[in-house]
């Protein structure tokens, strides 16, 4: 249990970092937060997909990639800054304090290093543009931060340095053996306004400014970079390169954050193809899928259908069964649609047993 106050605004809050049991294994509010974080990233994005020209399917296959190589790129990169927190007294590694991900420990950077290069990978094999993924990617990524970051309020870490501000964060921690109170920079609340602000920010701009495929992935660099450059330099647990005092995550930010924002000054005073943005592309030419039923019985599942294709850029043909038909005319004709090099795909309902 830990104590946060907020002194200048009259709040005191107890914190238990376990937020309940399964038998006796502790669940902490810290994993239940990246989760929630997560959950809402993918919801928001799985929303916003169509208008990326990205399908919702792709979303979800993407994810089972992504999603365990972000985190353990997000781990390694906080290691590889921070060895001395895995080593034993005798020098050893300890391989179970890294694999401790609920004690905190995730460099946000090593996340989206990964999540990048999966996602290149991901769209070379299934032929997407990568920068419209990446641009839907991007709302994700500021979505799941800005959530994230409550996970550091619960575990009272990723605070900065001494403040007498109205919001200033009062806490405890030991400081030469001795439990001692402080009031320092709330960062952790700095980092989450900041992304939901960058969120709102580019939802207007992807909805009425938007011109080229990567404008919202460069935005995000822009203004996360931006932003994490300067908290970066009032926390007090930054990872430093090696032994000198030049913390990464500030360089980092606000390098990428120059490079996103020389490129999109560049990119946006060019004029642009509103027909070469990958979802008009998309639209200009859908992909075709089969729909077979049993005659008269196509109903619900055939308006969810199609819904659904439309939705992901699709056009369809219905091919309705006769009931009581040839089970060998049935397979003759699915096997005739599947050969068929213009249809990507081929949905079936079987018909109900009576």
């Amino acid at each position: 249990m830990g104590t946060v106050s907020f002194p200048g605004l009259g709040l005191e809050f107890q914190l238990n970092r376990v937020a309940f049991h399964v038998g006796s294994w502790p669940v902490y509010w810290y994993g239940v937060i990246i989760a929630a974080g997560f959950l809402l990233a993918v919801m928001y994005c799985s929303r916003q997909a169509p208008r990326f020209g990205i399908r919702q399917d792709n979303i979800i296959d993407m994810l089972f990639f992504a999603v365990p190589l972000s985190i353990i790129g997000a781990r390694v990169y906080y290691i590889i800054f921070y060895p001395e927190l895995y080593r034993r007294a005798d020098g050893s590694w300890d391989f179970g304090a890294m694999v401790r991900i609920w004690d905190g420990g995730l460099a946000i950077y090593g996340g989206v290093i990964m999540a990048v290069i999966t996602l290149l990978v991901f769209c070379k094999v299934r032929k997407i543009k990568f920068l419209a993924f990446a641009d839907l990617g991007s709302y994700g990524m500021l979505i799941g931060q800005m959530v994230g970051r409550w996970g550091n309020f619960v575990n009272i870490e990723a605070h900065g340095g001494p403040a007498d501000l109205p919001w200033r964060m009062g806490i405890y921690q030991y400081v030469d053996g001795t439990r001692q109170y402080m009031e320092v920079h709330p960062t952790f609340l700095y980092e989450s306004l900041w992304n939901l602000a960058g969120l709102l920010l580019l939802i207007w701009v992807g909805k009425k400014h938007r011109k080229f495929d990567g404008q919202i992935f460069l935005g995000y660099f822009a203004w996360y970079g931006v932003g994490r450059g300067f908290i970066e330099g009032l926390r007090t647990d930054s990872l430093y390169f090696l032994n000198t005092p030049i913390r990464v995550s500030q360089v980092f930010g606000f390098a990428t954050a120059a490079v996103a924002i020389i490129l999109l000054v560049i990119l946006l005073a060019r004029k642009h193809d509103p027909a070469k943005l990958w979802v008009n592309q998309m639209k200009a030419h859908p992909r075709l899928v089969a729909l077979v039923y049993p005659e008269g019985d196509g109903g619900k599942w055939l308006e969810q259908q199609k819904k659904r294709l439309e939705r992901d850029f699709a056009r369809t043909e219905e091919y309705a069964l006769p009931k009581d038909g040839d089970p060998a005319d049935e397979a003759e004709l699915l096997d005739m649609l599947k050969q068929r090099k213009d249809l990507t795909e081929v949905l079936v309902k079987k018909q109900k047993k009576q």
